[in-house]
């Protein structure tokens, strides 16, 4: 079961450029059905309760996202995990795209 996000109500902002997505090894991973190289992007995500920050996952090819663009993930879906004790949730998006305006200046409504 995929566990979708409904985004309909937050901004995301890219702070932190592009990176692959590294095993221990220091190897890029690489997605288990498709092979494609797994990227990186930190964003903020703001709503009316405040912002967070989330590091999203993609696949293919990296993302043509700049830092302070505003963005809007595709499928956004949230992937709990649990290992050695720890625990969280990762963020993984089929694409991030740029939105209309391209940065994260916005005006009140």
């Amino acid at each position: 079961m995929r566990l979708l996000v409904d985004i309909a109500r937050v901004t995301f902002t890219v702070t932190k450029a592009v990176e692959e997505k590294r095993d221990q090894n220091k190897m890029q991973k690489k997605d288990r059905t498709t092979g494609e190289p797994l990227w990186t992007t930190q964003v903020m995500a703001l709503d009316e309760s405040g912002g967070d920050m989330l590091t999203i996952t993609t696949a293919g090819v990296p993302p043509k996202v700049t830092v302070g663009q505003s963005v809007q993930p595709v499928e956004l879906e949230a992937i709990p995990w649990a290992t050695n004790g720890r625990n969280g949730v990762a963020y993984r998006a089929s694409s991030l795209n740029p939105t209309a305006g391209g940065s994260a200046a916005k005006t009140a409504a």
